[in-house]
């Protein structure tokens, strides 16, 4: 399991939302390939945090094919404020919001996967 963190790229976290929404739960050649051709400002620094931590995955010793995004989170990270004028001597307030994304890869285990249901839950067992 490798992690990776973006502290601060200059976009609303509710834009980069939509672009890690796509590549969570996916292996990592196919979320490459995703934001490859997505039309979104975010893909690439959010393509070059996964290929960073594959190659620190990498140097780990784990398998790169059996890698899957596992967890990826956006937060706020701050804000730029600065004023803007208007009309009549007034200002407006003007906020360039800032993302924090924080990547996780890791490997999917057999054994975590052992004795699940279809839908991912255990069957109940009854001791009577």
């Amino acid at each position: 399991m490798s992690t990776a963190t973006l502290k601060s790229h200059n976009q609303t976290p509710r834009k980069v939302k939509l672009v890690t929404d796509l590549v969570k739960g996916k292996k990592v050649s196919a979320a490459l390939a995703v934001l490859q051709f997505l039309p979104k400002r975010a893909s690439e620094p959010v393509a070059k945090l996964i290929k960073s931590a594959a190659v620190s995955a990498k140097e780990k010793g784990e398998n790169l094919d059996d890698l899957i995004v596992k967890s990826i989170t956006v937060e706020n990270a701050g804000m730029l404020k600065k004023y803007m004028p208007r009309a009549m001597g007034r200002a407006t307030l003007i906020r360039r919001r800032k993302s924090r994304i924080t990547l996780e890869l890791g490997g999917q285990n057999p054994e975590s996967r052992k004795g699940k249901g279809i839908s991912g839950f255990r069957s109940p067992v009854s001791d009577i």
